[in-house]
C-alpha cells in the first residue's frame, strides 16, 4: 500500500524528525499550524488566529524567529514594487500596479499579538519579514508553541495572490498568512519577497477558513465536513447551499510546507479518481467558453500522474486539485492554481508543467531562491517529455525548445551563472531562460553525458532518497555519481556556477598514408566527452567516443547495434584532439560530433564534415 493517509504521512513526519534528530549530518526543523480564519468577502479583510508549535532539530539554540508576511509586498513603496519599477524587463503582471494601489486595493498582513509558551512577544515588522526576539532561546530538540492574533487584506490580484483577477475569480489566497521561514544548515532563509519562489517548512496544518455560504474553496487539504455545502464534490454542479450566512471549512494537510486556497460563488467542481488511487479535484468557474476544455483535461491530468508516478516517484497523498485561479500557473502544496480560459493544448501544458511542481517543489522541496534551476528546470524536462506522450507530440527531442533557448541566452551576453540568488538577475528575461531552459538542459545533457538509461534511474533515485529533505545541487550530483560510476563535479561546476559554453569542432580532415586523420578542437571553456559518429560511402554509420578524463569513466554505448570504438581520453587541458579512422578519406562520406544534439554546442555550424562540402 502507499503511503498517501493522514495516518500514515503524519506517522512518517514523526519518525524522519526523531531520525534527523539521531543523526548529525542530516536535520531539518518542524512546524504545525493550526489556524482559524474569517473572511469578509465585502471588503476583502480577514481576521486570523494562529497556533504553530516550533520543534528545534537543529544543533544549535535559537534565539530569535522570522515569519515572512507576504501580502505587504502588494504595497506602493515595497521591495517588489520598487523593483519592477526599476528593472529593465518588468513583469507584465505587475509593471507599475503596485505603486498605484489605493488602500482599499492594497494587501497587508499585520500581526496584532504574539506570545511564546505564553510570554508576550517584542518583534518588528521590515517590510515583508517579521523580526522575532524570543521570550525563552528554543534549544536543540525542543519545541515551543507561538500563538499569534493576526489580520490581513486581499490584494487586487496583481502576482500570484489577490482578489477578482482577469478571469473574475474571487479569490486566490496564496502565501496569504504569516508563514515561520525555514533555518537550515545555512542559516535563516528570512528573505523579502520580490516576486520570485518560497521556501518552507514541513509541518501538519490544521486550518477553519469561514466564509459566506455561496462560495466554494479547492486548496490544500483534506476537507473534513464536506456536508457544510450540498452538491461539493459532485461532478458537474455548482455547490448549492440551502440558507444564507457564513460556513467553516475545514481542512488538515499532513507534512506540507505551504497552505493555499482559492474560493469563488461560481466555481464548477469534478472530481476523478485516477488509476493509482489518487482523487483529482477540479475547480473551474461556470463558463461555457471554457467548460469543454476543462472537461477534456481530467483523463489527461490523470495521464500526467501516471507519467510522474512511473519517471520519477509515487505521488505520496490522497488528492490533488487543479483551481482556475491566480495569474498564469504556479505550484502549490496539492493543488496548482492556473489562468482556465486558454486553447486546450495550453490548458493540458499549463496543468503538466505546474503538477510536475509537486514532485520536484513540493515533495522535495529545493531552496528556491539560491537552486531555482533544480526545480524549474527539471520540472520543465519532466513536463516536456509527459507531453511528448501524453498529447502524442512524437517530438525526436522534446527538448530541443530549451536548448535554442539556451543558446539564446548563452550567447546573449546577458547570462548569469545557475548561483545567482533569484532576486539578483539583471534581468526577469535571463532568470527566466536561466531557470527553466538552462536547468532543463543540465538534466537532457546529463543524459548525454551519462547514458539515458542512468539519467531515467537518477531521477527515480534521487526522489527516493531525498523527498521531504529539501536537497541541494550536490546531493542529485552525488545520486547521479553513485547511479553512473562517474565523477562529475566537473559537471555541475561549470553548468551552474560558471558561464562557461560548450563548443566543439572539428578542425581539419586529412588522409594520412591511406587511413583519415581528424582533428577535434575544443573551443569553449566547458568541457565534455565527445560521441562522434561516420557514415560511410556504403551508407554504414560507425561511433567513435572520446572519455573525457575527469569523468573516470565512460557511457555505454547509446546505440548498441552500432559498431562503435572507443579512444583514449581527451584531457581538458588541451584543445585539440586527433585520432585516426582505419579507413580511406574517399570511403567516407560525412562526420558529425554528437548527431543527436544533445550536447549544448553553443555553435553546430562546425561540428559536421561532408564530402559534398569539401
Amino acid at each position: 500500500m502507499k503511503l498517501k493517509t493522514l495516518i500514515s504521512l503524519s506517522f512518517f513526519s514523526v519518525f524522519a524528525f526523531a531520525q534527523a534528530q539521531n543523526n548529525t549530518s542530516y536535520w531539518q526543523q518542524h512546524v504545525d499550524y493550526k489556524m482559524n480564519v474569517d473572511m469578509n468577502v465585502e471588503d476583502y479583510n480577514y481576521t486570523g488566529k494562529q497556533e504553530l508549535v516550533y520543534t528545534n532539530n537543529s544543533p544549535d539554540t535559537l534565539d530569535q524567529v522570522f515569519y515572512h508576511l507576504y501580502f505587504n509586498a502588494f504595497q506602493p513603496g515595497s521591495e517588489m514594487d520598487m523593483r519592477s519599477l526599476t528593472i529593465k524587463d518588468p513583469d507584465r503582471r505587475v509593471v507599475d500596479r503596485i505603486s498605484k494601489l489605493e488602500p482599499d486595493e492594497i494587501g497587508f498582513l499585520k500581526v496584532n499579538t504574539l506570545f511564546q509558551d505564553g510570554t508576550a512577544l517584542t518583534y518588528n515588522v521590515a517590510g515583508t519579514v517579521l523580526e522575532v526576539s524570543l521570550a525563552k532561546p528554543i534549544a536543540p530538540g525542543e519545541s515551543t508553541t507561538f500563538k499569534m492574533d493576526f489580520n490581513g487584506q486581499v490584494p487586487v490580484q496583481i502576482r500570484r495572490s489577490g482578489r477578482n483577477n482577469a478571469e473574475g475569480v474571487a479569490l486566490s489566497m496564496t502565501q496569504w498568512y504569516p508563514k515561520l521561514a525555514e533555518y537550515d544548515f545555512e542559516g535563516w532563509h528570512a528573505d523579502p519577497y520580490i516576486a520570485r519562489e518560497f521556501h518552507g517548512v514541513w509541518g501538519d496544518f490544521d486550518v477553519k477558513i469561514t466564509i459566506d455560504s455561496d462560495y466554494t474553496i479547492g486548496g490544500t487539504g483534506y476537507l473534513q465536513n464536506p456536508e457544510i455545502g450540498h452538491g461539493y464534490g459532485e461532478p458537474g454542479q455548482k455547490a448549492v447551499k440551502p440558507t444564507k450566512g457564513k460556513y467553516t471549512w475545514h481542512f488538515v494537510a499532513p507534512n506540507v510546507h505551504d497552505f493555499t486556497w482559492a474560493a469563488d460563488p461560481d466555481y464548477i467542481h469534478d472530481k476523478l479518481t485516477a488509476e493509482d488511487g489518487t482523487v483529482l479535484h477540479f475547480f473551474y468557474k461556470d463558463n461555457k467558453e471554457i467548460v469543454e476544455n476543462w472537461k477534456k483535461m481530467q483523463p489527461k491530468t490523470a495521464e500526467l500522474l501516471a507519467y510522474y508516478n512511473e519517471h520519477v516517484g509515487q505521488y505520496l497523498y490522497d488528492q490533488y486539485s487543479v483551481i482556475q485561479g491566480g495569474d498564469g500557473g504556479m505550484e502549490y502544496a496539492m493543488c496548482t492554481l492556473i489562468t482556465g480560459e486558454r486553447s486546450f493544448g495550453s490548458l493540458v501544458g499549463v496543468t503538466a508543467h505546474e503538477f510536475a511542481h509537486t514532485w520536484f517543489q513540493f515533495l522535495m522541496a529545493t531552496n528556491e531562491q539560491k537552486h531555482e534551476w533544480m526545480d524549474e528546470g527539471f520540472t520543465s524536462y519532466i513536463s516536456d517529455e509527459a507531453m511528448n506522450t501524453v498529447m502524442e507530440q512524437n517530438k525526436p527531442n522534446p527538448q530541443a525548445g530549451n536548448y535554442n533557448s539556451y543558446f539564446r541566452l548563452a550567447t546573449s551576453g546577458f547570462e548569469q551563472p545557475q548561483t545567482t540568488y533569484a532576486d539578483r538577475y539583471a534581468l526577469n528575461a535571463a532568470y527566466g531562460a536561466s531557470a527553466y531552459s538552462k536547468g532543463a538542459v543540465f538534466l537532457a545533457q546529463l543524459g548525454y553525458v551519462i547514458g539515458k538509461e542512468n539519467l531515467d534511474e537518477t531521477l527515480k533515485q534521487y526522489f527516493d532518497k531525498w523527498h521531504f529533505k529539501h536537497p541541494t545541487p550536490n546531493d542529485f550530483k552525488r545520486v547521479a555519481e553513485k547511479v553512473s560510476g562517474m565523477q562529475l563535479d566537473w559537471y555541475l561546476i561549470d553548468w551552474t556556477q560558471t558561464t562557461n559554453t560548450i563548443d566543439y569542432a572539428i578542425k581539419n580532415v586529412e588522409e594520412v598514408d591511406g587511413k583519415t586523420q581528424v582533428t577535434l578542437e575544443r573551443k569553449g571553456l566547458m568541457p565534455m566527452p565527445i560521441d562522434f559518429y561516420v557514415n560511410t560511402t556504403d551508407d554504414t554509420n560507425e561511433a567513435y567516443y572520446i572519455p573525457l578524463r575527469m569523468m573516470r569513466a565512460e557511457k555505454a554505448n547509446p546505440f548498441p547495434e552500432m559498431t562503435r570504438t572507443q579512444l583514449e581520453d581527451w584531457t581538458w587541458a588541451n584543445p585539440t584532439y586527433t585520432f585516426t579512422i582505419d579507413k580511406p578519406l574517399a570511403e567516407i562520406k560525412a562526420m558529425t560530433i554528437d548527431a543527436q544534439q544533445l550536447m549544448a554546442d553553443i555553435d553546430r555550424t562546425n561540428n559536421s564534415w561532408s564530402k559534398e562540402t569539401e
